[in-house]
């Protein structure tokens, strides 16, 4: 990997409510490294978006007093390499701009620095996690949103597929026809925003997409659930994953549970009457879908499947998957007292 060209550096915004850190809320925060807020930037995010922003980012911070640095980043590998040495050097807040699965790649690659605050500016396809945090799908408004925040614990997804790897998440992940659309959504979609991106991705997903015979243990004692015919298992930590698709609608992102989503096989033409719901309001209903909380589980699937976590492809079944609660320190929009306390 070569050399991380120079940062840029922006001024970004009010930052005694952007983190619990009594010594900075009450001075103007200064240029030194370890203060300013750091934005990675994954310019592919949202088919360019991301890119497209700084402008307007510019704009904010120069109105707004923010110290921050931001860096544009040149693969999944560059990101992770300027995050974790940023976490390393003692950098406060890292702040990811682009989607889940850039997310995904912030918090794995500071994993091992649990005192570092993340954030997400939301540019990518789906953008489920900054929803779930209270953020508004336009990244600029989200600024504002964050400018009067608030630090949260919110718990994460481990998991680790047959090959060994171990991966964490924080939004959805599953097996079977999302997976499939997701290879899609990454491929062929990419450059498409929004929850259309993941239906098409769906639908050119089902064309030779066969029904999976699955098992799974939730290792809480009772009889593992088998499914002859299942068209996917999702495990979410957030409400909805895909740009609005409310798998999960009483998940909640600080309840120490994950929320098991299974959709046994439908037919075409019940696939096509699903369709109009989920692109308009993103909802789920159908007689065949199974939800139920969890805390840890093992997914078998005959024959073995790519699993996928935040749209990226993880690895294959079996898969064991387990919730790690109050895994990140996040910024997030300021909730009222009346609010629910869904994170």
């Amino acid at each position: 990997m070569g050399s991380i060209p120079p940062a840029g550096t922006i001024s970004l915004s009010r930052r005694s409510n952007l983190a619990d850190q009594p010594s900075q809320s009450s001075r103007p925060c200064s240029s030194n490294t370890a203060t300013a807020d750091l934005l990675l930037v994954n310019p592919a995010a949202g088919g360019g978006r991301a890119r497209e922003i700084l402008p307007d980012l510019e704009r904010l911070a120069a109105a707004e007093g923010w110290v921050a640095q931001w860096e544009l980043t040149q693969s999944a590998a560059d990101f992770r390499q300027r995050a974790t040495a940023a976490a390393r050097s003692g950098r406060k807040r890292i702040i990811a701009v682009g989607g889940d699965g850039t997310f995904q790649l912030l918090v794995n690659a500071v994993a091992g620095f649990p005192q570092t605050v993340l954030g997400i500016l939301p540019t990518g396809g789906g953008n489920d996690l900054a929803a779930s945090l209270g953020l508004p799908p336009d990244p600029i408004a989200a600024a504002k949103r964050l400018l009067d925040g608030e630090v949260g614990l919110i718990d994460a997804v481990r998991v680790r597929t047959a090959e060994g790897n171990e991966r964490l998440y924080t939004g959805g992940g599953g097996v079977g026809l999302d997976a499939e659309a997701a290879r899609h959504a990454n491929g062929s979609f990419r450059n498409l925003r929004g929850r259309w991106r993941y239906l098409l991705s769906a639908i050119r997903a089902l064309a030779g997409f066969q029904a999976m015979r699955a098992t799974i243990s939730t290792g809480d004692g009772e009889a593992p659930i088998e499914i002859h015919k299942a068209l996917l298992a999702c495990v979410l930590n957030t409400p909805s994953y895909g740009a609005g698709l409310v798998l999960a609608p009483d998940a909640k992102t600080d309840d120490g549970k994950l929320d098991l989503v299974v959709l046994e096989d439908l037919t075409v033409w019940q696939i096509l009457q699903l369709l109009p719901k989920l692109a308009i309001r993103g909802e789920l209903k159908a007689a065949r879908v199974t939800r139920r909380p969890v805390t840890c589980l093992r997914i078998d699937t005959d024959p073995p499947r790519c699993f996928h976590g935040d749209g990226e492809i993880l690895g294959m079944t079996p898969v064991e998957i387990s919730v790690v609660p109050r895994a990140c320190r996040v910024l997030r929009a300021r909730r009222t007292s009346s609010s629910s306390g869904r994170a």
